[in-house]
């Protein structure tokens, strides 16, 4: 007779839970084999910087998937790093009103900053960490894929949580919810399957600026991390298309092998976050994610973690502040309902005195709203002044001037650009978002688009605009929008994916179709969405301009007029005042676009377009 756990008893059920099975067998040589693998690429970073000049970059193409595994783990270890800044950055900036002027403001400069600026800044700091030693370049490298990364995620992490619904928020209220539970209950899985989405389009942005990370340069040294960046930028400074298709190759192999690895998997487990009552027809699904979940030994293995995860989640943690303290760092809104909730009836309890204590807790306000916007003013006007003292000396007022003009004419180029990318990927990302099997399918292949990095077409744009005498200003623009429309395409799907299936019942049994059903229904359900990868195409297409707007190959050069152009050439040149000018102009132009128009939509898809 065939035992059963029904069969058995005692230490026996216990013994049988731990006997491997067959898929115990598939899994087990994978996982050990992923382990290995980042132990040895750890074991590489340890080496002595010495290593790098002994081992030069070789165009060998057996040396590729070694060079995959060093750029994959990096781009793994600054999504874990973008993950943490995601929850902490965007929590804060979503719950706290004063922190909400600071750091959105700041995000949008930093999205805005380009990854070289980046580089020049942290190089040395994280070299002199780790003093001859390859891990302080490998820290660089990785920070500068972070920044290419955390961004785009943070965005959609913060926007999930404004958009939280008001149901789900006041059943958090009545099971009197502390914020640590809340947090890990209700935000971060609301936000769950369109953070995913994200991760996967900020892993794919991340390949765009893997050619500038690998190579660290340090006053008159450069070093070059193993690594298919690197690969790439030797393969295209020596001309060698050969390489370029072998690079080309290695990308979808790697790109392929992390969809069906990673975020296949998560996909397919963010899908139990979505927001309904009735089940959709069609769930995303992962072979992987169903192979280990058929394992015996490894699923026994991983309850516990699961146990003590969903213990931390439930523990009752309270934030060590004061009541003022919390008051003060709450929005307005949560400011009114904590006075109208736990903080009006403790001040009642304590002193007696609510109504006294309400209007002096609002005048601190006030106070306090007044003395920090002093404050960053104060700030504000000072770092001016130094950047204005510093650059006055070799800087003009032409030169401003001229530099203003050359923004006027990038930001004609990106909003053309971003109008024309939506009227053609938000359809697209709907239709696809809505069928989820239409979407595995899309996937892989929509990453590898979004990887594709827009240096590997500059032969192809510099010899048919030479060869064709086409207008540069025209012609180069798309390489702007190539690595960046993406991520409009992946909030999209990510927000027609986690729009509730009852919601799509409901227009079906009221006949809605045609326009109507666009413009009632699916519209208004991934306009947050939308505008959360409008504002990171919008910042990623400004930063991609200083790559598209002076491209070369071999000894032909194609420049276009605009600000990035000014900021490649400046940048080329080593000319630091002119530099810090146009990245300031940029910072201005980005700060001043997304507080006339994207913020604006932002708080209206918050209070009109919510799933209440």
């Amino acid at each position: 007779m065939r035992q059963t756990p029904e069969t058995l008893s005692g230490a026996n059920v216990s013994a049988w839970r731990l006997r491997p099975n067959r898929w115990d067998f598939v899994a087990f040589p994978m996982i050990l084999g992923l382990l290995a693998m980042a132990a040895v690429g750890f074991h590489q970073t340890l080496a002595p910087m010495s290593t790098l000049a002994a081992e030069p970059i070789s165009l060998d193409p057996s040396r590729l998937p070694e060079y995959a595994l060093r750029t994959t783990l990096r781009m793994l270890a600054a999504m874990i790093a973008s993950l943490v800044f995601t929850l902490a950055y965007g929590t804060l900036a979503a719950k706290s009103r004063r922190a909400e002027k600071i750091l959105v403001p700041i995000l949008d400069i930093l999205q805005s900053v380009p990854v070289l600026g980046f580089i020049s800044f942290t190089v040395t700091f994280f070299l002199a960490l780790f003093p001859g030693r390859v891990l302080g370049a490998e820290l660089a490298a990785i920070f500068a894929i972070f920044t290419s990364q955390a961004w785009n995620m943070t965005f959609s992490f913060y926007q999930s949580l404004r958009t939280v619904p008001r149901d789900l928020d006041e059943v958090s209220k009545n099971f009197q919810l502390t914020a640590w539970q809340r947090f890990w209950k209700l935000d971060v899985p609301f936000s769950m399957p369109g953070l995913v989405w994200n991760m996967m389009m900020s892993m794919s942005g991340g390949w765009f600026f893997v050619v500038a990370s690998e190579a660290i340069t340090v006053g008159n040294h450069t070093f070059a991390l193993p690594g298919i960046g690197a690969y790439l930028a030797q393969a295209i400074d020596a001309q060698n298309t050969r390489a370029i298709g072998w690079v080309i190759v290695t990308m979808v192999v790697v790109i392929l092998l992390y969809d069906q690895l990673l975020f296949r998997p998560l996909v397919a487990w963010a899908d139990k976050f979505r927001m309904e009552t009735t089940g959709s027809q069609h769930q995303p699904h992962s072979w992987l994610l169903d192979l280990i979940r058929k394992t015996r030994l490894i699923h026994q293995l991983l309850v516990p973690a699961g146990w003590v995860l969903a213990t931390l989640a439930r523990l009752p943690v309270k934030l060590p502040l004061p009541a003022r303290v919390t008051a003060w760092l709450g929005s307005g809104r949560e400011t009114t309902a904590a006075l109208g909730r736990g903080l009006e009836r403790g001040l009642e309890r304590r002193l007696g005195r609510r109504a006294g204590q309400r209007r002096r807790l609002r005048l601190s306000t006030r106070a306090v709203d007044l003395l920090l916007a002093a404050v960053l003013l104060g700030m504000t006007l000072y770092f001016g002044w130094r950047v204005v003292h510093y650059m006055s000396a070799t800087v003009s007022l032409h030169d401003v001037l001229h530099v203003f003009g050359l923004g006027l004419i990038t930001l004609l180029r990106v909003s053309v650009l971003m109008l024309l990318a939506s009227l053609v990927w938000v359809p697209v990302g709907i239709l696809v978002g809505l069928r989820p099997a239409l979407a595995e399918k899309v996937q892989p292949l929509a990453q590898f688009l979004a990887a594709f990095p827009a240096n590997l077409l500059f032969p192809v744009f510099v010899i048919v605009i030479v060869r064709y005498h086409l207008n540069a200003d025209i012609w180069l623009s798309p390489l702007i929008v190539l690595g960046t429309q993406w991520y409009i395409l992946f909030n999209v799907v990510a927000g027609a994916s986690a729009f509730p299936n009852d919601f799509r019942e409901v227009a079906t049994n009221l006949r809605i179709r045609g326009w109507q059903w666009w413009f009632k229904v699916m519209l208004p359900g991934v306009f947050p969405y939308y505008i959360t990868g409008a504002i990171t195409a919008s910042g990623g297409a400004w930063n991609a301009s200083i790559v598209a707007e002076a491209v070369s190959w071999g000894n032909s050069k194609v420049v276009a007029h605009g600000l990035g152009a000014y900021v490649a050439e400046t940048t080329a040149a080593g000319d630091y005042p002119h530099i810090i000018l146009g990245i300031a102009v940029m910072s201005l132009y980005v700060t001043l676009f997304n507080r006339l128009l994207w913020r604006p939509l932002y708080a209206y898809a918050e209070t009109r377009l919510r799933f209440d």
